[in-house]
C-alpha cells in the first residue's frame, strides 16, 4: 500500500487532531518512518507525552515549547523500545520530571519461542533497539492511566516487538507501530513474532474503534477495515510463501525476492525480515521446517499435506 500523498504535516509543530489532543511530528523522516515520528501530547492542563520519539534536541525543545500555562508534564508514555520511539523519554524526565511508563525492557513480553530463538543468537534482528531503556513504572495489561482531565489503558498487543503497547483512549487507540495506514508493520524475530502480530490484530478487532493515531503517518479513519486488510495481507504473504516452497526449499531471502517482487531494492532486508517471521510462525504450525538447525539464513522445506 502506498502512502497518501497529503500527509505531510510540519515538523516540530504542536498540531490539534481533535479536543485535547495535539500531535508533533519528529524530525527523523526515513523509508522505516515515514514522514517521522509521531509524538502525542494528550490533556489540557496535565500533559501526557505518549512516544516522546527519538534523541533530539530539537524535537526535546519542541515539546517543552508546546506545553503552555498553567500546564505541565504529568506522565511519559512509551509504547515500545525502538530507537524511533523510546530515547527522548529520560532526557525528556529529567527536564520535566514526570515518570516514564511502559510494559518493560527491550526483550520484556518476548514469546517463549522467541526467547529461545533469542537465546541460540542465530536469527539475527535487533533493529534499532533501545536496549538502554528502564521505565520507572512497568504497566500491565489493561492498566489504567490517569490523570486530570483523561486517561488511557495501556493494552499490551505483541508482535512488532515483544513489549509493544496500544492505549486506549475512549473510543480511540493509539496503535503506534502496530496499525499504521501507510505501510504494514515491520515484524522480525526474535524481537518481532508474527504469531503474536496476528493475535494482537484480532483482538483490537474486538473492540469499535472511531480512531487509530498510529506511531507513523496520518490518522487512520476506518479501523475496522483496516484491520482486516491487515489480516488478509499477512494471509495473502503467508500462502503465497508457501506456494514458493512448495516449488523448492529456499532461504528467506530467496523466497522475498519473489513475493516482494514490487519493493524496492532498499526494502527488501526488510522484507526479507518479515518473511522470516512467518517461516518461524509456519514452522510453529508444522507447515514448514528449516533443513537443518533454525537461523536467518536456513533453507525451509513445505511440508506436503
Amino acid at each position: 500500500m502506498l502512502p497518501p500523498d497529503d500527509f505531510d504535516p510540519p515538523v516540530g509543530i504542536a498540531e490539534t487532531l481533535e479536543p485535547g489532543l495535539r500531535r508533533i511530528v519528529a524530525p527523523n523522516p526515513s523509508a522505516m518512518t515515514y514522514r517521522g515520528t509521531n509524538t502525542y501530547l494528550i490533556g489540557t492542563t496535565a500533559i501526557g507525552v505518549i512516544d516522546p520519539g527519538p534523541q533530539s534536541d530539537l524535537h526535546l525543545q519542541a515539546i517543552l515549547e508546546a506545553i503552555g500555562p498553567g500546564q505541565h508534564i504529568s506522565h511519559i508514555i512509551v509504547t515500545h523500545t525502538h530507537l524511533d520511539h523510546s530515547p527522548l523519554a529520560r532526557p525528556l524526565a529529567d527536564r520535566c520530571g514526570a515518570p516514564v511508563l511502559a510494559f518493560g525492557h527491550a526483550s520484556a513480553g518476548r514469546s517463549q519461542v522467541m526467547q529461545t530463538l533469542a537465546q541460540n543468537g542465530l536469527l539475527g534482528g535487533g533493529e534499532g533497539i533501545d536496549h538502554d531503556f528502564v521505565p520507572d513504572q512497568r504497566l500491565a495489561d489493561g492498566e489504567m492511566i490517569e490523570a486530570d482531565g483523561w486517561s488511557v489503558q495501556a493494552l499490551h498487543t505483541p508482535g512488532h516487538i515483544g513489549n509493544h503497547l496500544s492505549l486506549g483512549w475512549g473510543d480511540a487507540c493509539f496503535t503506534a507501530d502496530h496499525v499504521m495506514g501507510w505501510a504494514s508493520s515491520l515484524v522480525s524475530p526474535p524481537d518481532g513474532d508474527l504469531t503474536d502480530f496476528m493475535a494482537s490484530c484480532t483482538r483490537l478487532a474486538a473492540t469499535d474503534w472511531r480512531v487509530f493515531y498510529p506511531g507513523h503517518g496520518a490518522p487512520v479513519d476506518t479501523p475496522a477495515a483496516r484491520l482486516d486488510w491487515l489480516i488478509q495481507h499477512r494471509q495473502s504473504r503467508e500462502a503465497a510463501i508457501l506456494a514458493e516452497l512448495a516449488r523448492a526449499p529456499a532461504t528467506a531471502r530467496e523466497v522475498a525476492e519473489k513475493v516482494y517482487a514490487e519493493t524496492p531494492q532498499a526494502l527488501l532486508g526488510a522484507a526479507t525480515r518479515n518473511v522470516l517471521a512467518h517461516l518461524v510462525d509456519l514452522t510453529g504450525k508444522s507447515q514448514v521446517s528449516p533443513i537443518g538447525e533454525l537461523h536467518a539464513e536456513a533453507r525451509f522445506r513445505h511440508h506436503a499435506k
